[in-house]
């Protein structure tokens, strides 16, 4: 995708008696700090619609970007982690780990 290297969240969990507590959100916060100072501009995410955009997700259509595999728009998601919020226009393309 235009040799941008963007991070993939992978599956958040939290145990059932800490949910709802804003630890999920604290979690993705500070991965996504952590991904910033790496050197990341954008992370996608594959998830629900209605907790994601919580934490600033937005629908990757916004940004031109495709998975590549068929899925809801409104589940496959990104967001921008820098004040450079460019058009990537592009697929994913994920690492070989991934068996994608």
């Amino acid at each position: 995708m235009n040799g941008v290297e963007v991070l993939a969240l992978a599956p958040l969990s939290v145990l059932p008696e800490y949910q709802n507590r804003g630890v999920g959100l604290s979690l993705i916060k500070r991965g996504h700090m952590a991904a910033h100072k790496l050197g990341y501009r954008y992370s996608v995410v594959l998830g629900h619609s209605k907790y994601y955009p919580k934490s600033g997700y937005v629908s990757a259509s916004q940004y031109g970007v495709k998975a590549p595999f068929e899925v809801e728009d409104e589940n496959f998601m990104v967001i921008c982690l820098s004040e450079n919020k460019d058009k990537l226009n592009g697929i994913i393309e994920y690492d070989e780990a991934f068996g994608i």
